[in-house]
Formats: C-alpha cells, sequence, structure tokens
C-alpha cells in the first residue's frame, strides 16, 4: 500500500521542512520513502511544493505523482495546479489562517486546522507548518508523532537547534488538537504515541 502527500505554501512557511520531517519519520518506521520538493526561484514568496510517497513495501510510484491520497495546503495562493491531483475523497488540511480559497463541496474531506493561532500559543510563530504536520500525523496514522519529533530532529542543522523545543512543542500542539485517526492511513494500525 503506497500514500501520497502533497504539500504546498509559500516559500518561507516551512513547507519543504515538513515534508523533510514527514519522510524521515516513515524512514524510522521502517516504511519505503520518496521526497521530492520544488520551489520556485525566490527563497521567499514564490511557490513551494512537496511530495511525500510513503509506503509498506518497495514504491512503484514516482515522486511526482498525478493523483495523491491527501494534500496540506499552508496558503491558497499556489493551490490551484494542486487541487486536481487530491484523488475524490482525499483528505486536505489547510491554514485556516492563511487558506481563503473556497475547497470544491463535497469533493474532498477537507480540515481547517488552526496552525497558526496554535504555533503562536505553544510559543512558535513560525512553526505553523509542523502544526500542520502534527494535525495531520494524528488524523492519518502515516507515522507516529514520536517519528515525527525525531525527524524533525534529524532534519533541523546544527546551526538551528535552539529550535528544537519549539519545533517539538508545535508538532505535539498539533498532533493534540485534532481527533486521532478519522482519517486512518493504514487499515489496520493505530496512531503509535
Amino acid at each position: 500500500m503506497e500514500r501520497e502527500v502533497l504539500l504546498t505554501g509559500i516559500g518561507g512557511q516551512g513547507v519543504q521542512l515538513a515534508a523533510q520531517v514527514l519522510a524521515r519519520g516513515a524512514t524510522l518506521e521502517g516504511r519505503h520513502v520518496m521526497l521530492f520538493g520544488v520551489y520556485g526561484g525566490a527563497m521567499r514568496g514564490m511557490n513551494t511544493d512537496g511530495t511525500v510517497v510513503v509506503g509498506d513495501a518497495p514504491l512503484h510510484s514516482p515522486p511526482l505523482v498525478s493523483h495523491a491520497w491527501s494534500a496540506i495546503a499552508m496558503h491558497d495562493r499556489y493551490w490551484a495546479p494542486v487541487a486536481p491531483k487530491v484523488r475524490a475523497g482525499g483528505l486536505v488540511l489547510v491554514n485556516d489562517a492563511t487558506f481563503d480559497a473556497v475547497l470544491e463541496d463535497g469533493r474532498y474531506r477537507a480540515m481547517r486546522i488552526p496552525a497558526t493561532e496554535v504555533a503562536a500559543e505553544v510559543g512558535n510563530e513560525l512553526g505553523a507548518s509542523l502544526v500542520m504536520l502534527g494535525a495531520f500525523v494524528g488524523i492519518t496514522g502515516l507515522v507516529g508523532v514520536d517519528a515525527a519529533v525525531e525527524g524533525m530532529r534529524q532534519s533541523i542543522p546544527s546551526y538551528r537547534s535552539q529550535h528544537m523545543a519549539a519545533n517539538e512543542r508545535a508538532i505535539h500542539a498539533g498532533f493534540e488538537c485534532v481527533e486521532k485517526l478519522s482519517a486512518p492511513a493504514w487499515t489496520d494500525e493505530v496512531v503509535p504515541a
């Protein structure tokens, strides 16, 4: 079984970090993973997209997929080209504070996450993407929250280590603000703590 996750937003929102953390977390749990990141010509303000494919056996999907099981959208500015790639009935998480576009009624299982507010509440104003990631792993069980935290630790460069505790709080806060396994990725597993 394979699960595809599309992540999209504006450069500087942490989309590439969230994709890397998810991919590393899945690898830590023994899953097979492909990760592909695409971003515009500027570091901030342009489009940024990540694709993560996770499977329980060697993967057959390329890292660029035409259809995906789920998506995490940090902003709606570059959502239009991503939207048609999410399968009908697929899971879409959007950051409530920065995603104003109307999602097609009934096409997706859409959930609005107050990621910006939650990040601020835990003292990590720049951690909304990690709140979204924590919410995603809580809702789907694609990886466990502990694997996500460890994936974050392995993804943060040493010169940014002062942010690890705040990033961990953001992941846990996102995990805690959602109903667990309301859209499970794996049919017969529980969300690891």
